[in-house]
């Protein structure tokens, strides 16, 4: 009995990377704001935090509801890179913040970060124009 259950959990605990087709570079999404005439820098869209305590990793093992959002956006950044689908482009959009509460309009980006040789390399795969940030 105890044998049949650990083969049914064995994929569920121990993932096969014959999974993924393809593994590469994930893009990063990044943001910055629009007020007026003047153009903000730009930033990460979600950054991660510096810090995670034991307690919040435990209780991360079980429950994470914004890193399951995180991981929807970043999936539909690759389909944004992809397809270049304004679609996508709109879904990443309703679901992160401005980075200044003030500002009027936000753009965003897609940026890839690649290793060639011994440097890092970035290159931005999207690039969106002003987008109106509704009123709160």
């Amino acid at each position: 009995m105890i044998g049949k259950t650990l083969r049914l959990l064995a994929p569920a605990l121990i993932p096969s990377w014959q999974f993924f087709k393809t593994v590469g570079p994930s893009p990063r999404i990044e943001v910055r704001g629009r007020r007026g005439s003047e153009v903000g820098p730009w930033t990460a869209a979600r950054p991660r935090p510096g810090r995670v305590s034991p307690g919040q990793m435990l209780r991360r093992l079980v429950w994470n509801p914004d890193w399951n959002e995180t991981l929807y956006l970043v999936t539909c950044a690759e389909r944004l890179a992809e397809t270049g689908d304004p679609q996508r482009e709109r879904e990443i959009l309703s679901r992160i913040s401005p980075p200044d509460p003030a500002c009027e309009a936000m753009d965003l980006r897609l940026v890839f970060v690649e290793l060639e040789g011994y440097q890092l390399q970035r290159f931005v795969a999207h690039q969106s124009g002003p987008h109106p940030v509704p009123l709160s």
